[in-house]
C-alpha cells in the first residue's frame, strides 16, 4: 500500500514538534497537506496527546481508522527531559508568563535534592496549574486565570515511575522523568522548587516518548510534510 493509501486508510506517526508550535498546528498542518495531496474536503487527523507550545519532542499523530486509538494511546506512560529555574516562579509555572516571585537559592544541597527526587516517585497528589486547560463549569482553567478569577483546582493522582535531578549549576536542574498520564510536568517543576523551599520553573521541557512511540521514529514536519508531498497517489 503507498504511503498516501495509508495515510487515507489509517496512518500513526510521530512528529518532532517544534519549539512555539501548538499540537493543533501540527495536526493542521500535516491536515491541510493530506487534503490537498489526496484532493479531498476533509481527513480525520488528530493528536494523542497534547504538548504545550514552549515543549518540543514526541507528538504522536493518527489519521483515518488509526484515530479510533487515541484515548488509548494518550493512556501510556510518557517520558521527558527537561530544566527547572530555581528561585523564581511564575503564574503559569514555566515562562509563558512573567516572574512574580523570587527566592533563595543558597541553602540547597545536594542531599536535599536527592531527598526531594525520592519523596517525588510513586503515586502522588498533583494540582494542575491555574493556566491550563483544566475545565471548570465549563471553561478552561487558563481562560478564567486570564480574566482574573478565582481558581481553585482539585488535586489528581498521577505517578512517577522514575525521576532523575541533576544540578546543572546554581540555579538550573536537569531532569529526565518518566510518568503517567494526566502528569503536569509544569506542576512537578514548581513542586519540585516548593518541596526544596524555594521557587521553580519550568524553561525547557522535550517529550522523548510517548507509549511504544519515542524520538527515533520521529521526522520533524516539514520532513513529514516533504514525505506526502513526493508520495504516490
Amino acid at each position: 500500500m503507498s504511503l498516501l493509501n495509508e495515510f487515507r486508510e489509517g496512518k500513526t506517526i510521530v512528529v518532532d514538534k517544534p519549539l512555539g508550535w501548538t499540537s493543533f498546528d501540527v495536526v493542521n498542518k500535516i491536515r491541510w497537506n493530506l487534503k490537498r495531496r489526496l484532493g479531498v474536503k476533509n481527513i480525520k487527523v488528530g493528536h494523542a496527546g497534547t504538548l504545550d507550545p514552549l515543549a518540543t519532542g514526541v507528538l504522536v499523530i493518527c489519521t483515518g481508522k488509526h484515530t479510533k486509538q487515541i484515548e488509548s494511546l494518550m493512556a501510556t506512560e510518557k517520558s521527558y527531559t527537561g530544566k527547572i529555574l530555581l528561585g523564581k516562579t511564575t503564574p503559569s509555572y514555566d515562562l509563558e508568563t512573567e516572574f512574580n516571585e523570587e527566592f533563595p537559592i543558597d541553602h540547597i544541597t545536594e542531599e536535599m535534592i536527592e531527598k526531594c527526587r525520592t519523596q517525588f516517585i510513586g503515586e502522588i497528589d498533583q494540582v494542575p496549574p491555574l493556566f491550563s486547560a483544566k475545565q471548570i463549569d465549563g471553561k478552561r482553567a487558563y481562560d478564567l486565570a486570564r480574566a482574573g478569577k478565582d481558581v481553585v483546582l482539585k488535586s489528581n493522582k498521577i505517578t512517577i515511575v522514575d525521576l532523575s535531578l541533576e544540578r546543572v549549576d546554581d540555579e538550573t536542574l536537569f531532569f529526565e522523568v518518566t510518568c503517567s498520564k494526566g502528569t503536569y510536568i509544569r506542576s512537578l517543576a514548581f513542586d519540585i522548587g516548593r518541596a526544596l523551599n524555594t521557587g521553580g520553573t519550568l524553561i525547557e521541557l522535550r517529550r522523548t516518548r510517548s507509549g511504544q512511540q519515542d524520538l527515533t521514529q520521529s521526522f520533524s514536519v516539514e520532513e513529514w510534510i516533504e514525505k506526502i508531498q513526493e508520495a504516490e497517489v
